[in-house]
């Protein structure tokens, strides 16, 4: 099982809050790339995706759907906001995990480098690229990162 957990694009300063953060074109852009390339080493379809309630994770992953595998499930949450809580969101995901193939998360840092961590203790706290991506492969309830990529390392 995977989990892959990605930052949203590059968001704008533009807003009165920070969850009203709206991408800008390149974060757009980015992150579309970034789709485009994950889609073809997802196996079979998204189990499940979700999304923080900001307004710039929203957008990433409606930007992106469409390049991707069709999700079975789409759900957004609060709980991964950036200082969402890891441990957490770590034990959601892993619970998750048991009846839900590819699992996609778009959220914010510094929770996606401490997720990370929480789930592959051995990896550290990696720091995300705006419309980067993790792949962490989920079995017998340990993580190991099989890669961090963003839209400047892939081709």
């Amino acid at each position: 099982m995977k989990i892959y957990i990605m930052r949203h694009g590059q968001a704008g300063m533009n807003a009165k809050t920070d969850e009203q953060r709206p991408l800008t074109e390149q974060g757009i852009k980015e992150s579309i790339h970034m789709a485009s390339w994950l889609a073809p080493q997802l196996d079979g379809e998204l189990g499940l995706v979700v999304h923080s309630n900001y307004l710039r994770a929203r957008q990433t992953w409606q930007s992106i759907c469409n390049q991707l595998p069709k999700a079975a499930r789409v759900e957004e949450s609060s709980e991964i906001t950036p200082y969402g809580d890891p441990a957490f969101v770590a034990s959601y995901l892993t619970a998750l995990a048991a009846t839900h193939d590819n699992i996609l998360m778009v959220s914010h840092l510094p929770l996606v480098g401490y997720l990370v961590h929480s789930l592959c203790p051995a990896a550290g706290a990696p720091m995300f690229a705006t419309s980067g991506l993790a792949c962490i492969e989920w079995q017998d309830d340990k993580g190991v990162l099989l890669w961090l990529e963003g839209p400047h390392t892939i081709r």
